[in-house]
């Protein structure tokens, strides 16, 4: 098992920048792939990224391509998600999530943090 503790939220002006990190404890982080998700309140969880294990191929999302950037550092255990021109669109809670399957759907992910809030003000 491996935990997940996801920081680096917080509030920002429209067009300022966030770094979010996913530091990982437990089992041996390098073999997970590695997702972030986010949640708007009233609405589905979606994607936003993900990087496989060795941080060789990332994906996004249309709507934060170009913006955001993920990352990791397995040799400390962490996963990043740096957030540029944020939008007021972008405010929700951001989770990261790992698991041994790449994938864009949050279903295939059996271990997620708590979660950390961004807000974007216009």
């Amino acid at each position: 098992q491996v935990q997940l503790v996801e920081s680096g939220g917080g509030l920002v002006q429209a067009g300022g920048s966030l770094r979010l990190s996913c530091a990982a404890s437990g089992r041996i982080f390098s073999i997970y792939n590695i997702g972030w998700f986010r949640q708007a309140p009233g609405k589905e969880r979606e994607f936003v990224a993900a990087v496989n294990w060795s941080g060789a191929t990332t994906y996004y999302a249309d709507s934060v391509k170009g913006r955001f950037t993920i990352s990791r550092n397995n040799a400390k255990n962490t996963a990043y998600l740096q957030m540029n021109d944020l939008k007021p669109e972008d405010t929700a809670a951001y989770y990261c999530a790992a698991d041994r399957t790449l994938s864009d759907y949050d279903h295939e992910y059996d271990y997620w943090g708590q979660g950390t809030q961004v807000t974007v003000s216009s």
